[in-house]
């Protein structure tokens, strides 16, 4: 009988660790990056083309996130894509000069936005809440790309 109870609770400590390793998993995959809510503070930009970055893509600097994307919406006026971004309020620093680029990792991997810290002018100018960047690079299409250089190569 006691042989019996301890394999009942070894089982239930398994079924208790693998269920908790299961809601790890999938957490990570959700990219859900934290619980609590940490202050932040918003960035907002605009570009021609936004390829298919997502809502909840990372916002990095030389490939440390500091941030997630929060919205994209169209611009009614203008008809171009606007992108919000969230940034950590511990990266308050960044020059008004500042511009961001859509990237992708790797070949064809998920995109995300690459913030380039601009020059400081001494001037004290940083972004804060709310703040426009206006200098944008819009994503590489790959498809784009092999129609230029097919048309390039009709011509010779």
């Amino acid at each position: 009988m006691k042989q019996n109870r301890h394999t009942e609770l070894r089982v239930g400590l398994f079924v208790l660790l693998s269920m908790a390793a299961l809601l790890f998993m999938v957490l990570e995959v959700a990219n859900v990056t934290s619980l609590t809510s940490d202050k932040h503070y918003t960035i907002k930009a605009r570009f021609e083309n936004i390829g298919s970055l997502k809502v909840r893509s990372p916002v990095k600097v030389g490939g440390v996130v500091i941030g997630e994307v929060k919205d994209i919406t169209l611009d009614p006026s203008l008809f171009i894509p606007t992108v919000t971004f969230s940034i950590d309020s511990q990266f308050n620093q960044f020059p008004d000069t500042s511009s961001v680029e859509i990237l992708t990792s790797g070949l064809i991997g998920e995109q995300y936005v690459s913030f380039v810290p601009g020059f400081d002018l001494d001037d004290g100018d940083y972004l804060s809440d709310g703040d426009f960047i206006e200098d944008t690079k819009s994503a590489i299409v790959l498809e784009d790309l092999i129609g230029q250089f097919l048309y390039s190569m009709q011509g010779e």
